[in-house]
């Protein structure tokens, strides 16, 4: 299954950067494609031109402490 959510970043949404870093999603509009196997991709940027693969876990993470908002 493959569907796609509009959702809002409004606080820290942690994820790994090349070589290693952790750096946070920026606050602000991004789509949630849910994939198989329970992973997520994340994108965002004005063209969506940035993306990150989370887990379910990451997802629900943020989710419960109101870092990312599903909108739909």
């Amino acid at each position: 299954m493959h569907s796609t959510h509009n959702a809002r970043v409004v606080g820290p949404v942690p994820y790994v950067a090349r070589g290693g870093r952790t750096q946070n999603i920026p606050v602000g509009p991004v789509l949630v494609e849910a994939r198989v196997g329970g992973v997520f991709d994340i994108i965002w940027g004005f063209n969506g031109q940035n993306s990150i693969a989370l887990p379910l876990d990451a997802i629900e993470a943020a989710q419960t402490e109101g870092s990312l908002v599903l909108l739909d």
